[in-house]
């Protein structure tokens, strides 16, 4: 039976089959959540491996080996920055995660980390952004006949208690 759950730990701390890289569309080495996935992975493969690939479009996602890291696969996954969530941004977001999870499906992955995309650096809302992470993981498992476990990694004690309360609204109290 699939599962989603919010963990207070870094993204590249979990064992799971893949985690989530909060990317840019030219997949460099950026800040945050990404500058920790290249610096954990092992910066120059994962550059190598991201300069191979060259682009991702926001919305969408690719996939790398993991490297260094704990995880088999890290899926690089773009989210919009935002500008006032009427341009396209809640379709965007959406889009990251479904696209992540859908290759996490074709790639045989049973478990995934992702982090709060785009509520970072990119600017995205807090409450916002865990509504729209949240129903697409929702739909996905929904809409699927595939076992998977979503963790979300988060290290602040405030973004992970909206989640847990968007949660209880998205997924029922449990």
């Amino acid at each position: 039976m699939s599962s989603v759950s919010i963990r207070k730990i870094g993204i590249t701390d979990l064992s799971a089959d893949a985690i989530v890289n909060a990317a840019n569309s030219a997949l460099l080495q950026g800040g945050g959540v990404c500058g920790f996935v290249f610096r954990d992975a092992g910066e120059e493969d994962m550059r190598a491996a991201c300069s191979a690939i060259g682009h991702c479009d926001e919305g969408s996602a690719v996939i790398t080996p993991g490297f260094a890291l704990p995880a088999k696969y890290v899926i690089h996954a773009v989210g919009p920055r935002y500008i006032d969530g009427n341009h396209g941004e809640p379709k965007l977001l959406y889009s990251a995660y479904k696209q992540s999870l859908l290759l996490a499906k074709e790639n045989g992955i049973h478990s995934i980390g992702f982090p709060l995309i785009s509520a970072g650096i990119f600017g995205y809302p807090v409450e916002k952004a865990w509504k729209k992470a949240l129903q697409a993981c929702s739909d996905f498992i929904s809409n699927n006949d595939y076992e998977i476990d979503i963790i979300f990694a988060v290290l602040d004690d405030r973004i992970k208690a909206i989640g847990e309360g968007t949660y209880k609204v998205i997924f029922g109290a449990k």
